[in-house]
Formats: C-alpha cells, structure tokens, sequence
C-alpha cells in the first residue's frame, strides 16, 4: 500500500513537471511573426461594453472615442474589427429596417444624427484593418424591460414571433417567416455598405437556465415535419439560417466573408466519438447549433469558436479543444476566440499567469490549421489588462499581417503596381505608383502593401519586417516618414484585392535619403 501511494505521488509529480515544462517550453519557442495571420478583435456595443462608453454623447465625442479605439488596435497591428451593429434587434447603422439602438442614444429609434457602421468600415480601412459587421441573430431583447422598445421594433409589429426565456424576448428560430426575416436584415447591411465580412455570434437558441422551458411546442407541431424529437428540428432550424444567411450573402457579394463564432465545446466525447475531450457545455446540445456541421458542408467561410478557457482546463482545456477543431475545419478558416477579460476576474487565476494568454498564442501560431485569434474583447486591450497588449505590440504582433486568403472564395490575385517612384521631401520620402492593370477575374484593387528594405536586404514579400504600411484605399501614395537620414532604402509595392489576395510586386525603387 505504501509504495502504491509513492508511485501514484510519484506519477503525479511527473504530471506536474511535465505540464510545468510543457508550458516553460513553450515560452522558448522562438518568436513566429507571419506574414498571413488573422488578428481580430471584438468592439461591443450591448450595454456600451466597449463603445461608445455611455449613452447619449454627443457625436463628435462617440466619433473621437471609436477613432481613439482603431489607433489602438491599429498600433497593435490588428487587422479585423469585429464590430456589433445589431445586439438586440436594433441597429448601428442607417440602412436597414430596424430602429436605431438605445445603447447610441439612450432611446430606441432616436436618430444619432450620423451612421455609426459607415463611420466606422471608413476608419477601420484607412488602418488597414478589415470590418466584419458582427449581429446577434435571434436576441430581441437584453432585458425584460419592454416598456422603452420602439413603437416599430419587430417586437411590436410581429409579437407572435416570439417566446420569452430568462426575461429576453427571443425570436422563435422555428419559424419559417424569421428565417427569412433575419437573412434580409443581413442582406441589408451586405447591399448597403463594404463591410469585409458577416459575423454571428453564439445566440442562437438561449443559454439553458434552470426551471425554464423553451416555449417553441406550437411552432413544433405546425413545422415540425417529419421530425420525431424537437431537439433535431431546432438543429435544423438552426441549419437553415447559417446557410440561408451564407448562400444570400456570396449571392449579392461572393467577396464578402461569412462567419460564426460558437460557443468552445462542439460536443463533448462522451456525447458523441467525434466529439472533443471536454467535459463542459456543449453548443449542440445546448443552443442547438450544429457547429461542426456548418465546417463540413462548407456553409461557412471561418468559424472562430470561444475558447475561454486557460490551458490544461479539466473540463475544457485551451489546447485540447484547439487542437479539436483544428481537426474538424474541412478546409474553412480557423480563428480562435481568447479571453484577455478574464484577467480581471478574481477567481480566474490561471489568467492572472502573464504567461498563459501569450502561450495560447505560441499554441495557436504552432498549428498550422489555425489562422489566427479574435480576442474579447476591446476594453481588455486598451485597458492593457496583465500587460498582454504590450505583450502582443513588443512580441507576437510586432509586425503587420495581411488576413489569410480565402482560395475557395477567390484565387486570382491583382496585377502588379506598375511606376512606383519615390521622391525625398523635407517630411520624408514620398511614394508614387500607378494602379495597376485589370485583373483576370476583373476584380477592382482594394488596396495597397508597401515594402521597405535596407539596401543589403533580399527583395522579396515574404517577411512581415519588411511591411511598412498596408492600404485599403486605392489611394497611389504614401509618405514614409520614418526613413532615417543619410541611409539608402530601396522600396517595392504590391496590390490586393477585397479578399486579400496579394499581385507579384512592382519594380523596386532605390532612394538615398540625404544627411543633414
């Protein structure tokens, strides 16, 4: 008996080791700066999380707050803003059929006096950061505060579309008329702005609560069809939405992306052999979202799972259920969703470790079916939460990153910048090009990267240290103000189009940049 207890002490202080070493080891990996990385972060508007800070500013101010935010992210080279323009059945934006958002003005339906959506895709490409126009597809409510909903709020106009759970009012996913409803408020944001992508999150049917009952029997019995168990017709209602939404999305605008972030746990293994070696929550079971599903049929252009967990989780570990659904992506994109707000989290000490958020990065970069992090969310970035934004700028973003391709959405890349020219100026060294030639698929340029080298360094696009600036605007010109004096640059610059895809690169120009 004694030497079976030193041999299980034994083989736990191993366990111990090893998983100490794992994540020491992991901290001498060398530093992974790739040039193709999706680098996004979460901008909340519910209940003014991120932006704008309080209800009611006046405009300038919320403009300046959101410009202050991009600079940020811009600095910390991010490039993707996930920003929420529908929280509850309202809108961020001008161009649609539901009421302006409370969380704007103070008021449902009242006017801002600008279109925040607009404002924002404008300053996020003058950043070089694209712009997913994030909607909670089937919240209504936040609350069970009816009394200050808009005389025009779809809450109002259609109320049988509705069931109540946990005191939000929530649309009925069942119904066929919702469905449709939903895809046309997308198509409204799709139609009327150049955002980059679509983005839903994890609402689709509610979190459970205990003691309450999903009031959807009625729409069972006249939908149901053939369906035997509600539980698989709610899958499939679910079903229908994603790739309703998608198939009506690459109908008016194939180069725009459509993705949903779930919640971390598909199914557990113990629920099903596909499933992961969790033991937690599961979205398929719980929200009745058939995430996995969405990845194999090709529904879905990336899914970006919410991976909150730190590493070695007992139930739902970071690296386990990275490596999970870094197994089951068929060939769609990767992003997984980090939770730098737990942080501030008394009880979540794991994250009070300044090492773990940067190791889940080293876990992600190690993998080569992930394609990058979306973290949530914005306020736990600029807060500077445990350090881990000087972390990202000093260390594992310290250098630009163009979006990974999407090859199964577009293939062909632009047609070199032709006439690059560079002239020295009392601010710096002023660039010039010329658009380049019509693509073979026709697509219009969507922007520019631009590449400096010292003039020993090989010329090629491969290395993101040698980015200087990456455009989204068509504009040929750029002022490069950090050239130092007395040194000789040689410069290059290439063109992409709406999907990121990138042309050969232009003829290199050489500037000497005269001392003082």
């Amino acid at each position: 008996m004694c030497k079976g207890k030193f041999f299980i002490l034994s083989l736990l202080l191993l366990f111990s080791f090893t998983t100490l070493y794992a994540q020491n080891n992991l901290l001498t990996q060398p530093e992974l700066h790739p040039k193709r990385e999706f680098r996004g972060v979460w901008i909340a508007t519910v209940v003014n999380i991120d932006w704008p800070s309080a209800v009611g500013m006046p405009v300038q101010k919320q403009k300046d707050q959101l410009v202050k935010i991009l600079d940020f992210h811009q600095q910390s080279n991010m490039n993707a803003i996930m920003f929420q323009v529908r929280p509850a059945a309202d809108a961020f934006y001008a161009k649609g059929r539901e009421p302006w958002s409370r969380w704007l003005t103070g008021r449902q339906g009242k006017d801002p006096g600008y279109d925040p959506l607009d404002f924002a895709i404008t300053e996020s490409h003058k950043r070089g950061m694209e712009l997913h126009a994030w909607v909670n597809p089937y919240r209504a409510t936040f609350d069970n505060n009816y009394v200050n909903i808009a005389p025009n709020h779809i809450t109002k106009t259609h109320p049988e579309w509705f069931f109540i759970y946990g005191g939000q009012k929530l649309f009925n996913p069942g119904l066929p008329e919702v469905r449709e409803y939903i895809v046309q408020v997308v198509l409204d944001i799709v139609k009327n702005y150049d955002v980059d992508g679509i983005h839903m999150d994890d609402y689709f049917y509610p979190y459970l609560i205990a003691g309450q009952k999903l009031q959807d029997a009625e729409a069972f019995a006249q939908y149901g069809g053939d369906f035997s168990d509600i539980r698989d017709w709610r899958r499939n209602s679910v079903d229908l939405l994603i790739k309703m939404v998608g198939d009506s999305i690459h109908k008016y605008k194939p180069n725009i992306k459509w993705g949903v972030s779930p919640r971390g746990i598909w199914r557990n293994k113990n629920e099903d052999p596909e499933g992961s070696d969790t033991h937690g929550g599961a979205a398929y079971s719980e929200n009745y979202a058939d995430t996995r599903k969405w990845m194999k049929e090709g529904w879905v252009d990336y899914m970006n799972p919410q991976i909150y967990w730190q590493i070695g989780n007992r139930s739902a570990a970071f690296d386990v259920l990275t490596e999970w659904w870094s197994n089951n992506t068929f060939g769609r994109h990767l992003y997984i969703g980090q939770a730098p707000y737990r942080i501030a989290e008394g009880r979540s000490y794991a994250f009070h470790n300044p090492n773990e958020l940067p190791n889940q990065v080293k876990i992600t970069r190690l993998n080569p079916r992930v394609q990058g992090s979306v973290y949530f969310s914005s306020n736990s970035l600029t807060s500077n939460l445990g350090g881990f934004a000087d972390s990202l700028r000093q260390n594992y973003y310290r250098y630009p990153a163009l979006p990974p391709a999407m090859m199964w959405r577009d293939s062909i890349a632009p047609n070199a910048p032709l006439g690059l020219v560079g002239v020295n100026s009392p601010k710096g060294v002023v660039l010039t090009w010329q658009e380049p030639a019509e693509a073979k698929d026709k697509e219009p340029t969507f922007g520019y990267v631009i590449y400096r080298f010292d003039a020993a360094e090989k010329i090629t696009t491969g290395n993101a240290a040698n980015i200087l600036y990456i455009k989204y605007n068509t504009e040929r010109v750029l002022l490069d103000n950090t050239a130092q004096r007395g040194k000789k640059y040689i410069y290059i610059v290439t063109a992409l189009d709406k999907m990121k895809n990138e042309s050969e690169h232009s003829e290199p120009y050489t500037v000497i940049v005269p001392a003082l």
